[in-house]
């Protein structure tokens, strides 16, 4: 059984910093794409990041500059640096996976993490 658990959200004023953890773990055979979403009350849920497990990254728009992702594939985990925080980007943060299970690739979700930026 594959799970993706994560940490590092809490509360932080405009203009902190905050880093989101998401390590994988169970029967991986390897992990293709991972990456970060976020859903705010009220709204749909929305890409904030993705990475490729060759490095290649992609940004929404409105994180572009300000957030930065990486990963450990050693450790098949996922990091979100979240630099000069807004309001707007409170919501809470989802981990995401796309798992190779021998030769089967299936998408994997975290339970989700509160990011709170007060003003």
């Amino acid at each position: 059984q594959v799970q993706l658990v994560e940490s590092g959200g809490g509360l932080v004023q405009a203009g902190g910093s905050l880093r989101l953890l998401c390590a994988a773990s169970g029967s991986i055979s390897s992990i293709n794409g991972m990456g970060w979403y976020r859903q705010a009350p009220g709204k749909q849920r929305e890409l904030v990041a993705v990475i490729t497990s060759g490095g290649i990254t992609n940004y929404s728009d409105s994180v572009k500059g300000r957030f930065t992702i990486s990963r450990d594939n050693a450790k098949n985990t996922v990091y979100l640096q979240m630099n000069t925080l807004k309001p707007e980007d409170t919501a809470v943060y989802y981990c995401y996976a796309a798992i190779m299970l021998g030769y089967v690739e299936a998408d994997y979700w975290g339970q989700g993490t509160q990011v709170t930026v007060s003003s």
